[in-house]
């Protein structure tokens, strides 16, 4: 028969309370909290979602032709402001001449940027500015077709509610969805 003093033995003190520490004896390991390795989290925030009004949400900025079809596409989560995506999105417009966008995009940086590209930015100023910047609003009435691309690309249904969990795999079929903007039965519903 092997005794509990044999076990002890052979196990060199395995299992026995160190330095004192009783009050951590029915722990695996001595320290309370997650494992360090596993303080940064890898969720929502690489995935392109973030709280809104409504919400866990992802923003789509897209930058179109004259004609409403996309061909830039950026993802944000829903608490990141407009202003801060819209330097690297238009460094895609190529040779514009105008640029619509609505007031989250109301910025004297991007403004000086644009005319400094010679392009004219049509951006109705915010109601919290102290000097309103100017805006042709008979040109910015042509925005609508930018409302009637997003429209046309939440008909999709994977889009509309996102079940893609990474951003990654949500742009992609982002993408897919645009490309079928560009077809002509798609262009001429419009």
């Amino acid at each position: 028969l092997v005794t509990s003093a044999v076990l002890a033995r052979v196990a060199g003190g395995a299992g026995w309370l160190r330095g004192g520490d009783h009050k951590h004896r029915d722990r695996q390991h001595l320290y309370q909290g997650t494992a360090v390795g596993l303080r940064w989290k890898r969720g929502a925030k690489a995935q392109a979602i973030g709280p809104s009004r409504g919400g866990q949400t992802t923003k789509i900025h897209v930058l179109t032709d004259t004609i409403g079809r996309p061909f830039a596409l950026t993802l944000t989560p829903g608490n990141i402001a407009d202003v801060t995506v819209a330097p690297a999105l238009l460094e895609r417009a190529g040779k514009a001449r105008y640029v619509l966008a609505d007031k989250g995009y109301d910025g004297d940086a991007i403004r000086d940027a644009l005319l400094m590209q010679a392009i004219v930015p049509v951006i109705p100023p915010r109601s919290n500015r102290r000097a309103p910047a100017n805006c042709d609003y008979r040109a910015y009435r042509d925005r609508n077709r930018i409302e009637r691309m997003f429209n046309r690309l939440k008909q999709f249904r994977r889009i509309a509610t996102r079940y893609d969990k990474t951003a990654k795999s949500f742009l992609g079929f982002l993408c897919l969805a645009a490309a079928k903007l560009w077809m002509p039965s798609f262009v001429n519903r419009a």
